[in-house]
C-alpha cells in the first residue's frame, strides 16, 4: 500500500480534520498520516475516561449549542459570521469538561496528542509574571491566550486553540520571541486571565544580593502597610519579596506560608481554606537569602542550619496587627519554613457565631456551665479546635473567676485570663505545668492538648477535684475520644467519674458561589456516604474561577458532634464499652450527617462531606 502523498498546504489557514485525513503536510507539526487520526471522544472511551453513553451525551449538547448559537446569530442581524466566531462553538473537550464527564486534568493530555501539542492545565503557579508582561491583556483576549514562561528566547504560551497560526504569528511579532503553544481549556485561560493580568499579580524579578544593612531591623513591629505594589521596587529584591508575599497572604485569608527548597526552584504556597496552593517559584539561589530574611525578622540564629528553630514576629499591614509564628525545619536542599498566621480580625470568639446548630448550642452551653468536669474538643490538626476552646473561655471567664490555661504555644492573648506558654527547653512541660496551676487556686483550666498518660491522669484528677477543665484530643470522632483516653492508660471508672462531655469537630470547606452550579450525584456516591433523604435531591459543585483561585471553594463552616454522657453512658464506660457500643447511644447530629445537611443547602460539595466528614 502506497503512503498518503502530503497536498499541498495554504499556510494562511490553520489546519483541519479533513486535513488531517488526508494526510496534508502542517509545515509547524509535521505530517499527520491517516493513521495518526482518530476522534477525540473515540479516543476518550479507548482511555476509559467515557462511556459511550457519556460521549452521546457530550455531542448531543454540543450540537444543541450549535444550533442555540446559530439561531442566536440570525436573529441579532447582518453579519452572523463574526458574531458566531466572537461568541465561540464549544470543542466537544470543552463539552466534557463543562458536563462534568472528565476532569480536566485526563483530558488535555489526549487532547494534546491529537493536536501534536502538549497539554497543560492552567494554575496560578504555573505562569510566570514575567512571561505575561510580553502580551497585552487586550492581545491575550482577543487571540484566547496566556503566556506562562519565557526560556532564553522561547515563550511558552497556552492557546485554547494551538493551530491558529495567525495568533502564533501575531504573538512572536508582538513579543519579540518565538512561540511555543500548548494547549488548554478557554474555560481555564477566562477564569486566570484577569487575575494574570492585576497589579498584585507580578513581582518585580528579584535576586539573591543580600548583605548585613538589609538584614537589620529598626522597631519592635515591622510595618507592611504597602498600598501599592509599584514600592517594592523601592526596597532590597528579597526583602521585597518576603514582604509581599505575608501581605498576599494576609489580603487572601492564608492560614499558613509554606518556603521550600526543590530541585530547581524555591516554592512558596499558601495554605487557604485548609489546602495548599502555590503563588510564587523564585529561582533557587535566592532560597538561602529569604530564609535568612524571615530568622531576622523572627529574631531567630541565621548561622544555625541543621537545628529546628521557632520564633514569632509581629507585622502591620494596613493599620492591622498580625502575628506570624515561625518554624524552621533543615531538608536535604535547604531549610523549609513555615509561617503560621494568625489574624485576630479575621477569627471570632463568640460561640454563637462558629456555626454550631441551635440545639446542639444548648447542650454545650450546658456542658461548661458545670462547675466540675473534664470537657473534650476533639478533631485533626487544622480543625479548629483551639477556637472552640478559647470561645468556650470567653463565654466562662470573669472577674470572679480564675481562669489558667498551659498552652504550646499561645496563639492569641485573652484579657482575664492567665495563659502559660510550654518550654520544654526548661523543664515547663504540659503535665507540670497543670501541677503548679493546680497551686494556683483555679477555677477553670484549659490545657492545650492531653498528648500522653501524665497529662491525662493529672487533668483528670483536676476535673476530679473540683475544677471545670477544658482540653483537646486527635481523635476521628467524639465516641473515640473515651477509647483514646484508655489506651494512654486512664482507668475507666477515672474516665466515667470526671468527663462531662466531649465535642468533635471538622472545618468544612465552602462552595464559591461565584461558580457554584447544581448537578445530580450517581446513587454510588450517595451510597458511599450513606445519605438516607431523596435519591432524586439536586446538589452543587462549583468549576473553579479566578474569585476561588480556581479551587471551587471560599471559606470554612465547621461541622460539630456533640457527646454528652449521660448516667447511661457512665455505666457503659465503667464496663469497658467499646466504641461500636459508645456511638449506637450518641444523640444528636454527628459529623457525617451535618455535613450532608450543608451539601443539601448547597453550602459545601458531596465530595468535601466524605473528605472531612467520613469516619469509618
Amino acid at each position: 500500500m502506497n503512503p498518503v502523498q502530503p497536498a499541498t498546504f495554504d499556510a494562511s489557514r490553520p489546519i483541519t480534520v479533513n486535513d488531517q485525513q488526508c494526510g496534508i503536510v502542517h509545515p509547524r507539526q509535521g505530517w499527520t498520516s491517516v493513521r495518526d487520526f482518530m476522534p477525540l471522544g473515540q479516543r476518550l472511551i479507548e482511555a476509559g475516561i467515557l462511556r459511550e453513553d457519556q460521549l452521546e451525551t457530550a455531542l448531543a449538547h454540543q450540537a444543541s449549542e450549535e444550533e442555540r448559537l446559530q439561531a442566536l446569530a440570525a436573529q441579532e442581524g447582518p453579519h452572523p459570521i463574526g458574531r458566531l466566531k466572537q461568541k465561540r462553538f464549544k470543542r466537544l473537550g470543552e463539552v466534557v469538561a463543562e458536563l462534568g464527564l472528565a476532569d480536566e486534568a485526563d483530558l488535555l493530555p489526549i487532547m494534546g496528542k491529537q493536536l501534536n501539542v502538549e497539554g497543560v492545565k492552567l494554575r496560578e503557579g504555573l505562569i510566570d509574571p514575567a512571561a505575561v508582561r510580553l502580551v497585552p491583556r487586550e492581545d491575550a483576549e482577543r487571540f484566547r491566550v496566556l503566556p506562562l514562561m519565557r526560556v532564553h528566547d522561547e515563550l511558552t504560551v497556552a492557546m485554547a486553540d494551538p493551530q491558529d497560526l495567525a495568533a502564533i504569528d501575531a504573538l512572536t511579532d508582538i513579543s519579540g520571541c518565538r512561540i511555543r503553544p500548548v494547549l488548554t481549556l478557554a474555560t481555564g485561560i477566562e477564569r486566570l486571565l484577569p487575575r494574570c493580568y492585576e497589579d498584585d499579580f507580578a513581582v518585580d524579578s528579584v535576586t539573591a544580593d543580600l548583605d548585613a544593612e538589609q538584614l537589620e531591623l529598626e522597631s519592635e513591629a515591622i510595618d507592611l502597610d504597602l498600598h501599592d505594589t509599584r514600592q517594592l521596587a523601592e526596597g532590597s529584591p528579597v526583602i521585597n519579596l518576603v514582604n509581599y508575599a505575608i501581605i498576599q497572604a494576609v489580603r487572601q485569608g492564608a492560614s499558613d506560608i509554606h518556603v521550600e527548597a526543590g530541585q530547581k526552584s524555591t516554592s512558596i504556597r499558601f495554605r487557604i481554606d485548609g489546602a495548599l496552593r502555590e503563588v510564587m517559584k523564585p529561582r533557587k539561589e535566592m532560597h538561602a537569602a529569604i530564609v535568612s530574611r524571615i530568622k531576622v525578622m523572627a529574631r531567630l540564629d541565621i548561622a544555625e542550619h541543621r537545628q529546628p528553630q521557632d520564633g514569632r514576629l509581629h507585622v502591620r499591614i494596613n493599620r492591622r496587627d498580625i502575628d506570624l509564628r515561625v518554624s524552621t525545619l533543615p531538608t536535604v536542599l535547604g531549610e523549609k519554613v513555615v509561617l503560621r498566621v494568625l489574624d485576630r480580625g479575621r477569627v471570632t470568639f463568640d460561640l454563637n457565631q462558629l456555626g454550631i446548630p441551635q440545639n446542639s448550642l444548648v447542650r454545650l452551653r450546658r456542658m461548661l456551665g458545670r462547675p466540675h468536669g473534664l470537657v473534650l474538643v476533639t478533631g485533626p490538626t487544622g480543625s479548629g479546635k483551639t477556637t472552640t476552646l478559647y470561645s468556650a473561655m470567653e463565654l466562662i471567664k470573669g472577674v470572679e473567676r480564675n481562669v489558667v490555661t498551659v498552652e504550646d504555644p499561645v496563639e492569641y492573648q485573652l484579657e482575664l485570663i492567665n495563659q502559660v506558654h510550654v518550654a520544654k527547653d526548661s523543664g515547663m512541660t504540659f503535665a507540670n505545668a497543670l501541677r503548679s496551676i493546680l497551686r494556683q487556686d483555679p477555677d477553670v483550666i484549659m490545657v492545650g492538648e492531653i498528648r500522653d498518660r501524665e497529662t491525662a491522669e493529672t487533668a483528670i484528677q483536676a476535673a476530679l477535684t473540683g475544677h471545670l477543665v477544658l482540653s483537646t484530643l486527635h481523635t476521628n470522632d467524639s465516641a473515640t475520644a473515651i477509647t483514646r483516653l484508655v489506651d494512654m492508660g486512664v482507668e475507666e471508672f477515672k474516665i466515667a467519674a470526671s468527663l462531662v462531655g466531649v465535642v468533635a469537630q471538622r472545618l468544612m470547606r465552602n462552595l464559591c458561589t461565584n461558580c457554584r452550579e447544581s448537578y445530580y450525584p450517581s446513587a454510588a456516591l450517595l451510597q458511599q456516604l450513606h445519605y438516607q433523604g431523596d435519591s432524586r435531591h439536586g446538589f452543587a459543585r462549583s468549576r473553579g474561577c479566578s474569585e476561588c483561585f480556581e479551587s471551587g471553594y471560599r471559606g470554612r463552616t465547621g461541622v460539630y458532634e456533640l457527646f454528652e454522657i449521660t448516667p447511661a453512658i457512665r455505666t457503659l464506660i465503667n464496663n469497658g464499652a467499646d466504641v461500636e457500643s459508645l456511638r449506637a447511644v450518641r444523640s444528636g447530629a454527628t459529623l457525617l450527617s451535618e455535613g450532608l445537611r450543608l451539601a443539601e443547602q448547597h453550602l459545601t460539595s458531596l465530595e468535601e462531606v466524605g473528605r472531612v466528614a467520613l469516619v469509618d
